[in-house]
């Protein structure tokens, strides 16, 4: 999908900041911004955004394309491959040239099951034959990556299963006990991407912000804070991205209670007042930070648009690219090609593939 990017400030006071091509705030669908149609009460006039445009370069380096050449390549098992994210990630994996294995994990309900996508029929298995299908599996594929979309009652367990047979993996999936499954990971001294924010324009940000937060501290002092988050009516929480940006503007000096989130989760306000578009309904991430000073002569706004899932479904392709490059040892490509040693750190998350630089 592509991206259009929204960085605003009302009053007076304009940000117009150079284009970051790692820095996303929005998205559009069918070329069109999806532009967020948002009031706060008591907000000064909003004025006409400033425009960031930035457009995710196709040039994925010499060396990731090395990586996925037939018999030099990616294997990826993609378990919860029947969910929407699932799929998603099937389709950008087969588009960048990764090997799906044709098989999944899923709920007892759905072992045996077929799900195609991309042309593949990959077959589901149930919870009792985990452990003898991914061993069977990571023999045949010794170049094996797992991807993990699937519930967060099964992040634990599925966590000690990749430990136990030795598979590497990006775990995507939100929830279950996040320290637990560090331990398990780090006991195991297998290699893993643990991130519950795969879209890496929007960990930039977060970056950003964190950097911001640390070098600035007590920089908006005073001033008022107001957040909106919509996501699709199935998602009862808050965002832990917007706590995590929150979080960044009360070390700036801005006093905010977490239970002040607007959630939006009405689909026809979501239509009508923020703007969704209704096809984006059921998939999509809208986030607005809107500040205001003491005097309310200047405000700024912060506003990251996400719809659909591909943002997310592309990071995990970069995260998956990666964690190749750190776990496996290839076989030179030519004879001036070094051989590629494992690296000593084994735990990564997506500010490690950002830092990387060599994403798609």
């Amino acid at each position: 999908m592509a991206t259009t990017n929204w960085l605003t400030a009302s009053s007076s006071v304009f940000l117009t900041r150079p284009v970051n091509p790692r820095l996303a705030f929005a998205s559009r669908t069918n070329q069109t911004p999806c532009r967020s149609r948002v009031s706060f009460q008591g907000s000064v006039k909003r004025r006409l955004p400033v425009v960031l445009s930035m457009t995710a370069t196709e040039e994925s380096g010499e060396g990731a394309v090395k990586s996925v050449l037939p018999g030099h390549g990616i294997s990826i098992m993609v378990n919860g491959c029947s969910g929407k994210m699932g799929k998603a990630v099937i389709k950008a994996a087969d588009s960048a040239g990764v090997n799906i294995v044709p098989t999944s994990f899923g709920s007892a309900a759905e072992a045996g099951q077929t799900v195609e996508v991309c042309g593949k029929e990959i077959t589901v298995h149930g919870p009792a034959e985990r452990e003898k299908v991914l061993s069977s599996v990571f023999e045949k594929h010794p170049e094996l990556i797992v991807v993990d979309y699937t519930i967060p009652s099964a992040v634990n367990d599925n966590a000690e299963l990749y430990s136990k047979v030795g598979v590497p993996f990006v775990m995507g999936t939100t929830g279950g006990d996040r320290n637990k499954l560090y331990e398990t990971v780090e006991e195991a001294k297998i290699y893993a991407v643990i991130s519950p924010q795969m879209g890496k324009q929007v960990v930039a940000f977060l970056a950003a912000m964190e950097i911001m937060a640390e070098q600035f501290p007590g920089a908006f002092s005073g001033y008022s804070l107001e957040v909106m988050e919509s996501h699709q009516a199935s998602k009862l929480d808050a965002s832990g991205t917007a706590k995590a940006v929150i979080s960044c503007f009360q070390e700036l000096g801005v006093s905010y209670d977490m239970d002040q989130i607007q959630l939006i989760r009405d689909p026809k306000q979501q239509i009508e007042m923020v703007g969704v578009p209704e096809e984006h309904v059921s998939g999509h991430a809208f986030h607005l930070y809107h500040l205001t000073s003491p005097d309310k002569t200047v405000s700024f706004e912060f506003q990251h648009n996400v719809c659909g899932r591909s943002i997310y479904a592309e990071g995990t392709v970069d995260a998956v690219l990666f964690l190749a490059k750190k776990v496996l040892k290839h076989t030179p490509f030519a004879h001036n090609d070094p051989i590629r040693l494992k690296a000593e750190q084994r735990i990564y998350n997506m500010i490690d593939v950002l830092r990387e630089g060599n994403m798609r």
